[in-house]
């Protein structure tokens, strides 16, 4: 018969416990793995956390071997490998002010645009498209934008270029007024 995996805590680690998981910004698993250890030490057996956690029994017993091994620190994720992203939280928040300020104005601002922004004001260097992909991560929506000049364009000088049009065409296909 396996030994069975309990974890007991202190009051100091429970208290440390709750302030991890009230903490906003904390990774999926990292949740997932303190949560185990608070099932744990409210006397929850392997497959009872399992089941609660919707995941599987080595899961769990990972999560209770790590807090074993290294308390809270060992429940962390580890770092991701690969280059650290160019563009941060700072320039993302400079950016998401600047759009709502031109919106505010009634401005229009194109992907491209802000990219451009971000590299003559913030010296970051990113693509239009994973631009696109972090502000939609963000929240941001839009909507694609019409090439017309229809706005700037004169109505006396449609009519004038519709009356020229008219006497060009063939007499058959000239409308009758009535």
């Amino acid at each position: 018969m396996p030994k069975l995996l309990r974890v007991k805590l202190t009051p100091e680690q429970r208290d440390e416990l709750r302030r991890r998981l009230r903490a906003r910004e904390v990774p999926w698993h990292t949740r997932l793995r303190l949560e185990c250890v608070r099932w744990s030490d409210a006397g929850l057996t392997v497959p009872q956390i399992a089941e609660r956690a919707e995941c599987h029994q080595v899961t769990v017993r990972e999560a209770l071997h790590r807090f074993q091994d290294g308390a809270f620190a060992a429940l962390d994720d580890a770092p991701r490998p690969g280059r650290p992203p160019t563009l941060t939280r700072a320039d993302l928040d400079a950016l998401e002010a600047m759009l709502d300020a031109a919106a505010a104005q009634g401005r229009t601002v194109t992907a491209g645009a802000a990219t451009d922004w971000l590299e003559a004001e913030r010296g970051v260097c990113v693509s239009a498209a994973w631009l696109t992909v972090l502000l939609r991560r963000d929240g941001f929506r839009w909507k694609r934008t019409r090439d017309s000049l229809r706005h700037l364009a004169d109505p006396v000088l449609q009519q004038a270029a519709r009356a020229q049009l008219e006497d060009l065409q063939p007499c058959s296909w000239r409308r009758t007024r009535r």
